[in-house]
């Protein structure tokens, strides 16, 4: 348990240091693979204009690259505040062993970082979401997926 707080508090810590720096969001995240930092990242959203670059999301890219793997296999990913769906999303498809948070997302709310709308899009019907969302199934609609069971040397994730 002290582990844990001590790579949170390395979390906390640059979450608190990117604020100064003026880089993006108040978060940060640290992977690590028997007890080292293989990945670090802070929230770069408006410096890098991309909505993607979440502490997370750039901490596991940082690691996935060091052991040149896309799994995250034996690695505990921590977290300055519980991640937002896609940053969990992200981390599920890493498939680190663990996740460990401190703030949780009604935290990240009071500082104006409310996430709590895309858990209830996600649950809505497509007709009822926020941003306009159709399918469109045009005949070779399943043509990348048959091309993909069919291949015979292909890496499963």
């Amino acid at each position: 348990m002290e582990k844990h707080k001590e790579f949170l508090e390395r979390a906390i810590e640059i979450a608190k240091k990117n604020i100064k720096d003026g880089l993006g969001g108040p978060f940060g995240a640290l992977v690590v693979k028997d007890e080292k930092v293989i990945g670090e990242g802070v929230n770069i959203v408006t410096s890098s204009n991309d909505p993607t670059a979440h502490a997370e999301i750039v901490a596991i890219r940082e690691a996935c690259k060091n052991i040149n793997n896309f799994r995250l296999d034996d690695c505990i990913i921590y977290a300055s505040c519980e991640p937002c769906p896609m940053c969990l999303g992200a981390i599920y498809w890493a498939r680190p062993k663990m996740l460990v948070f401190a703030a949780k997302h009604n935290d990240a709310a009071k500082a104006g970082f409310d996430d709590s709308f895309i858990y209830e899009e996600i649950k809505l019907p497509y007709d009822k979401r926020s941003i306009k969302t159709i399918q469109v199934i045009p005949d070779t609609y399943f043509a990348p997926f048959k091309e993909w069971i069919e291949t015979e040397n292909k890496i499963e994730y």
